[in-house]
């Protein structure tokens, strides 16, 4: 049972130290660097925080290792103490099994003496009655029943002093062995308290980590607290911002000023805003406060040839390069791949889309459409 809780306490320590390792790699991660003002703060707190949290994960599996130290050195001492029993109790149990087995074999040595003395008495006593025995006979005979009895005496004396000594052999062992139960009993309950104890010191150790792990986490929610977002956009203006004022407008120069000597015969500086009326300085229309403004394939690809051509079907863009279109639109073309996959543009969107789902508009049906989009002949 010792080994294992022993085990069980290991892998747990390898667990927590694994944990601990993990959170301290993701703490010292590069993330969050784009961050300003309080927000980067709390982040910075948030990774502290979980650092700190790694560490104390990592010094929380060293005592549990401590806690299994004890547990080896106590496990070993309790080996040792048990080994030291056993080698006693073997060294009385080897004599005792020596002595019953002489014992036992003295004992039949004993019971065949008698049988054999016993025998030889009968036979003495029917020589006796019998007046025809020589008297040669008859002495021959009672030596024989002495010579028997006293072999019967001398094996019950030796079987007599092995059964003593076997006593006395068994009742030594038998004294060694309570004691050594005694003590193994005391063992037992050794054990059982050490462990007790350390599953409990263990729990107290876990609960003590979760402790400290929620005080870190109340540290980030004080700081998060803290967190202001007005603030936070304006340190960003206050980082970001190059000037008060947009830059100064392009101005026009007229090539046809200039004189042969490569001089300037007469200078027009006309802002870009009055010689292209109504377009910005892109090129493209102004979008007039709409930030979100789009503008026709007409006015952004000039010089491209393009065609006209009427959605037969609908089709939905599934990549970042298809255009989705609906039945009945009309959209413009400026290149048709040999794959069948069309560019298209509509209301200032571009993208792929399948040729065989168009069909190409004449000019009076563009006229048609444009002016009188109710009157489309595809819906």
């Amino acid at each position: 049972m010792c080994k294992d809780v022993e085990e069980l306490l290991k892998m747990r320590a390898l667990a927590e130290e694994k944990y601990g390792r993990d959170l301290v790699a993701i703490a010292r991660k590069a993330e969050g660097q784009t961050e300003i003002g309080t927000l980067k703060a709390s982040f910075d707190k948030f990774k502290e925080e979980i650092e700190k949290t790694g560490n104390l994960h990592i010094q929380l599996s060293e005592r549990i290792k401590e806690e299994v130290l004890k547990i080896e050195v106590f496990r070993e001492h309790q080996r040792e103490q048990r080994k030291k029993l056993e080698e006693i109790i073997e060294k009385l149990q080897k004599p005792k099994m020596v002595l019953h087995k002489k014992t036992m074999e003295s004992k039949r040595l004993y019971e065949q003496r008698c049988k054999e003395a016993d025998e030889s008495e009968q036979a003495l006593g029917k020589k006796t009655n019998v007046n025809t025995s020589t008297h040669r006979q008859s002495e021959k005979v009672m030596n024989r029943a002495r010579l028997c009895r006293q072999a019967a005496n001398l094996a019950e004396k030796q079987y007599r002093w092995n059964v003593d000594q076997l006593g006395k052999t068994c009742q030594d062992w038998e004294s060694t062995y309570r004691s050594a139960c005694e003590v193994f009993q005391q063992q037992e309950s050794e054990r059982i308290n050490i462990l007790r104890c350390v599953l409990w010191e263990h729990c107290n150790l876990l609960s003590k980590q979760c402790v400290q792990d929620d005080d870190c986490y109340e540290e980030v929610r004080k700081i998060l607290e803290q967190c202001d977002i007005v603030a936070d956009n304006n340190n960003f203006i206050k980082m970001k911002k190059t000037s008060s004022h947009p830059p100064a407008p392009i101005e026009f120069q007229c090539y046809s000023d200039a004189d042969t000597n490569g001089g300037v015969r007469r200078i027009e500086t006309n802002r870009l805003s009055v010689v292209l009326s109504g377009m910005s300085f892109s090129g493209f229309p102004e979008a007039s406060n709409n930030s979100g403004a789009k503008y026709t394939p007409d006015q952004q690809r000039i010089g491209v040839t393009e065609e006209k051509y009427m959605v037969l079907y609908e089709f939905k863009a599934q990549e970042d390069d298809e255009l989705s279109i609906s039945k009945g639109q009309v959209v413009t073309i400026t290149e048709k791949g040999e794959d069948g996959w069309w560019k298209a543009w509509c209301n200032g969107v571009s993208g792929l889309v399948p040729g065989t789902y168009l069909t190409k508009m004449s000019p009076n049906s563009s006229r048609l459409a444009a002016a009188r989009p109710e009157h489309n002949p595809i819906k």
